[in-house]
């Protein structure tokens, strides 16, 4: 069963997505914005187009007529997939799914207008007036998003009343696409947060795998590690949110849903229909599937017959500290040189400072402490440069 799979972004997630895809005999076509993306190298055909014009994505799709579209970031058309679904082309999770959750304003009505989720307070804005008037609402501190954005861009925090102008024009300057509207966000008080994969199936059987936790800086992630120490009551309460608004959105696929676990309880935060980053952490071998290959095979409808825990892991980041092209690591022998240690690069041709290059995984075995294995990846990912 050779499907043609349409991949809508080429990052470094759908680079193991294509090749989970691959193993099982399917034949991708990797689209982004630039040449020589991360997945680009592994798919059997590319396609290099800005994905926030319509007519583009239109033109590429009738000249590819894949059976199914993958995406895989923020910035695209999306309203266009309900037009693909109507041609018969299968989007991945849903035109539905795509067009809520790349969009912050509106998964996060359906999650706490629509489903009753706890979530923070929260306010919109469309220019600096409307933000100031959020801000008092909300109150200090707060978080400020633009409502379509990701790794952190344009994300800031206000404290104070000189923060708020400042948080205005770098929302502006990390959106995606065109939309300026930003989300104002309360702080919530609260003690971690993790990320639960999620996966939905054709036959309606949702599956979680054990919950991540993750630590993150300016809205992008340093490190993440499986499982996290959550209790009971908080993976329960946190499965039944997730099941809710994935069900709402409807569609096959994983799901990253983001929590923060607090003394009341557990937050709704946000949600991703695809692979997400922390998730990496499960090509330390941490799960029987690694999230890319949940993810293929929920795409294509094939059965999981059950997500096992077979190792503790972590992962940590290995960044740039300069811009330049064609980047090349050192320090690999040393990181390799340590036993059950791997590591990812990205292959990513442009650095610049802070991008995210590749990724340290270490493991041990399921009663290892965790701590100790996520201690060990830092420690590594310090160790490799990007030159």
């Amino acid at each position: 069963m050779q499907k043609k799979i349409m991949l809508l972004g080429s990052g470094e997630l759908g680079k193991e997505f294509v090749i989970a895809a691959q193993r099982l005999g399917q034949h991708i076509i990797a689209v982004d914005s630039y040449n020589e993306a991360p997945a680009q190298q592994v798919a059997d055909e590319r396609e290099v187009i800005n994905m926030l014009d319509g007519a583009e994505l239109d033109r590429i799709v009738a000249k590819h007529r894949p059976d199914i579209i993958v995406p895989e970031i923020e910035a695209i058309r999306t309203e266009r997939f309900y037009d693909y679904e109507k041609q018969g082309i299968r989007v991945v999770p849903s035109a539905k799914a795509a067009n809520f959750t790349m969009n912050r304003k509106a998964i996060r009505d359906l999650a706490a207008k629509e489903l009753g989720l706890r979530t923070a307070a929260y306010r919109y804005a469309n220019n600096l007036q409307e933000l100031k008037e959020a801000v008092a609402v909300v109150g200090m501190p707060c978080v400020v998003k633009p409502l379509m954005s990701s790794s952190g861009k344009g994300q800031s925090v206000i404290k104070n009343e000189a923060d708020i102008a400042t948080a205005w024009e770098y929302a502006q300057s990390g959106k995606r696409g065109d939309q300026s509207e930003v989300i104002v966000e309360a702080f919530v008080k609260f003690n971690s947060e993790i990320t639960l994969l999620t996966v939905t199936q054709d036959n309606g059987n949702t599956l979680f795998c054990l919950p991540i936790g993750h630590r993150q800086e300016n809205g992008d992630y340093q490190e993440s590690w499986q499982p996290a120490a959550v209790s009971e009551e908080h993976v329960k309460e946190a499965q039944d949110m997730a099941e809710k608004v994935t069900r709402a959105l409807t569609g096959s696929g994983i799901w990253g849903v983001e929590f923060f676990l607090a003394d009341e309880g557990v937050y709704f935060s946000e949600l991703s229909p695809r692979p997400h980053d922390t998730g990496m952490v499960t090509l330390a071998g941490t799960q029987n599937l690694s999230e890319f290959e949940l993810h293929a095979r929920a795409v294509l409808g094939l059965p999981i017959a059950e997500i096992t825990h077979e190792r503790n892991g972590a992962s940590s980041v290995i960044l740039a500290k300069a811009e330049g092209v064609n980047p090349a690591f050192t320090g690999l022998e040393k990181v390799l040189g340590q036993p059950k240690t791997d590591i990812r690069l990205f292959g990513k041709p442009i650095a610049r400072p802070n991008r995210r290059m590749g990724v340290v995984l270490t493991y041990d075995r399921p009663e290892a402490d965790v701590d100790v294995i996520k201690q060990r990846a830092m420690d590594a990912a310090k160790s490799i440069e990007v030159v």
